[in-house]
């Protein structure tokens, strides 16, 4: 990680960390550094914070100066940025957006011309552009300065995408979805309707400042009363961009990624369809999950925090399914990125394939209690790299021995330590985790 980018982009609180003058200057050099042998053409989407249109401008505004056309999807997902650019003459894309995080963080996404996260050797640039360090660069004159482009129509190839990989109707499934009152209120709505699902959709109308509110894959709670409520057959929860999904059951229980990665895993390995006989996980991964991979005889791989790191692996190993926890799921076949609506469309396929209801599918995982707690710090890395916090974590460690286990580990987009404990109740998690995070807060690093 930079000092600016993390593992998601550059996310901060809006002009507070992230200032329309960061945004400027990161459109400056974009438009300079991928303009230098041609014209530069770059797509933009955001989602519905109201920073985004900020920002959005300020993007604008930078990358015209320096010589490129930017061109516009509006509110939309990170998935169809990095669907647009890679299936299109684009040198790069942009997405405004600070997934799940509250309503007044906001952050900026690059995806190269192959759909993926940008090189860190062009991030690493970007942030010594932005420090002063590299020095000035030229504005764009006469006819060389830059044009806008409504471009809307990129969204909607998007849309038919999504449609196009449909193997079954949906006619006669009653499907719950949550947009978060994010980007996926743009979308997800129009898909399922054209694939003949009988749609419930809450959380779809974005004002602003209620993306993620009490709503999405982070608060699922609305979504579970929802199918249960309407007697639905299933339910989708997205986050604030979409490139998330977390699925809810018949009973209105979570379905969350580890369960979504071993039915589709299941389901490609029923079909000769897993490459490498490989599920690519992270250390965040339930016990249960692996225990189940080994009944099924599906390897297994594990890699740092962060789709990033899971889409670096799959690529370099070839492999085609991978994800998180939190179901950011990546199906290498269909998408560059991880994709909340590919997701809920894969879910469903299995089920109409198989006949079978969402429970019955996960039914064989049996997920380890597992408890996470969040300790805002004043520094990450001081923090965790404390010797008294490592000692903490190594007793825990022993105690646990092979009933269990502890990670702590730094959030790549927030100020946070994570303190994760898996094992046997939950009464033992709870005591492990609090042990650790007893000795972070006594040693002053938590911020109040």
């Amino acid at each position: 990680m930079g000092k600016y980018f993390g593992t998601d982009g550059f996310r901060g609180e809006a002009n507070v960390n992230l200032t329309v003058e960061h945004a400027y200057k990161v459109g400056r050099f974009i438009g300079w550094y991928f303009g230098q042998n041609h014209k530069c053409k770059v797509v933009i989407g955001k989602d519905t914070r109201r920073s985004s249109y900020m920002f959005e401008y300020s993007l604008v505004a930078g990358l015209t100066a320096s010589g490129a056309d930017a061109y516009l999807l509006h509110v939309t997902t990170t998935p169809s940025v990095s669907y647009v650019v890679r299936t299109e003459d684009f040198d790069c894309g942009i997405m405004i957006s600070a997934s799940h995080n509250p309503f007044y963080d906001n952050g900026i996404k690059l995806i190269n011309d192959r759909g993926e996260k940008m090189e860190e050797s062009v991030i690493a640039k970007i942030e010594d552009y932005l420090d002063g360090v590299s020095g000035e660069i030229p504005f764009a004159l006469k006819e060389n300065i830059g044009c806008t482009v409504d471009y809307v129509a990129g969204r909607n190839r998007y849309m038919g995408y999504l449609i196009s990989l449909a193997v079954y109707s949906f006619k006669g499934k009653r499907v719950g979805l949550d947009c978060a009152n994010g980007s996926a209120s743009s979308i997800a709505k129009s898909v399922f309707d054209a694939l003949g699902a009988k749609t419930y959709v809450i959380h779809n109308e974005p004002n602003g400042t209620n993306i993620n509110t009490n709503c999405g894959s982070t608060h699922i709670e609305s979504l579970q009363q929802l199918v249960k409520e309407k007697d639905l057959d299933v339910g989708f929860a997205f986050d604030g961009d979409a490139d998330r999904c977390l699925c809810v059951d018949e009973n209105g229980n979570v379905v969350n990624g580890d369960l979504i990665l071993y039915i589709y895993g299941c389901y490609m390995k029923e079909r000769g369809k897993l490459l490498n006989n490989t599920v690519v996980t992270t250390v965040m991964s339930n016990f249960g999950l692996y225990k189940a991979f080994d009944a099924a005889g599906i390897d297994y791989e594990k890699t740092a925090v962060g789709d990033k790191y899971v889409y670096e692996n799959m690529q370099a190993n070839g492999h085609r399914i991978g994800g998180e926890q939190s179901g950011h799921i990546i199906f290498s076949k269909y998408a560059s990125t991880g994709d909340g609506i590919i997701t809920a469309l894969k879910m469903m396929e299995v089920m109409l394939a198989k006949d079978k209801k969402l429970s019955e599918l996960a039914e064989p995982v049996k997920i380890y209690p597992q408890l996470l707690k969040n300790v805002r710090v004043t520094d990450k890395a001081a923090a965790q790299n404390d010797p008294d916090v490592k000692a903490a974590v190594q007793n825990v460690a022993d105690e646990l021995g092979s009933d269990g286990r502890i990670l702590v580990r730094e959030s790549g987009t927030e100020p946070l330590v994570r303190v994760m404990v898996e094992a046997g109740t939950d009464e033992i998690c709870e005591k492990y985790v609090n042990q650790v995070v007893d000795v972070i807060v006594s040693k002053g690093y938590e911020v109040k």
